[in-house]
């Protein structure tokens, strides 16, 4: 992807988010806040794409009941990959607020193995940080055990729209970078979010993602 096209996609996210200025949704991969009763449900859909490589979908999909946290991904792992968790989520804070999930899982598909991890946030004001980490014992021939981590750190210049850095370490693209970084942005719409993710920005490892997600 150009630059201009870069360009052009966040000045659209920024334009979004100015478009709404109901309460900003939570940061991480659950559909609802633990103090929420009720079912919640979460769905994101990814489209990938590597310099010189080919391009390819993903998604992830929540389901949350108070502290109850349920999760499916497909192609996330690696490509033609499908991995399910379950966690529990411990929460608290006032002007600091925390949320911290273990999940345990597995995966099947070109990732085979369980899998066991976190995600955790930390919000103070305008600026949150978020983790997610798991530990994949693949058990496909000729793999090994892998520590997959995506980490970002944002800030909110408008109450729907959320920019930072974005870091990630996964094989799944096949660069020689084991840690990758760059700029995203994200931009929530009442119940949908969009998203724009640049790793690796101006070298020949760039890999830019695409995003939108929903919460019902």
């Amino acid at each position: 992807m150009n630059g201009k096209a870069v360009i052009a996609a966040f000045a659209f996210l920024l334009a979004a988010g100015a478009a709404s200025a109901q309460e900003a949704a939570a940061e991480g991969r659950r559909a609802a806040n633990p103090e929420k009763p009720g079912w919640e449900f979460a769905a994101n859909g990814y489209w990938n794409a590597p310099r010189g490589g080919d391009g390819y979908a993903s998604g992830i999909f929540a389901a949350d009941r108070a502290a109850l946290h349920l999760e499916a991904r497909v192609n996330y792992e690696g490509r033609h990959a499908r991995s399910a968790f379950a966690g529990w989520t411990f929460s608290g804070g006032d002007e600091v607020k925390f949320e911290l999930t273990p999940i345990v899982g597995g995966a099947a598909g070109d990732v085979r193995g369980p899998i066991a991890g976190f995600e955790a946030s930390v919000a103070a004001g305008r600026f949150d940080l978020y983790v997610e980490f798991e530990h994949v014992r693949d058990r496909t021939e000729g793999a090994s055990t892998y520590n997959y981590a995506w980490s970002e750190v944002a800030f909110r210049p408008l109450e729907r729209l959320r920019a930072g850095i974005v870091a990630q370490r996964t094989r799944v693209y096949g660069t020689d970078r084991e840690i990758q970084r760059g700029p995203f942005a994200q931009a929530t719409i009442g119940a949908f979010t969009l998203g724009a993710w640049w790793f690796n920005p101006g070298t020949t490892d760039q890999v830019f993602v695409a995003s939108v997600g929903m919460t019902f």
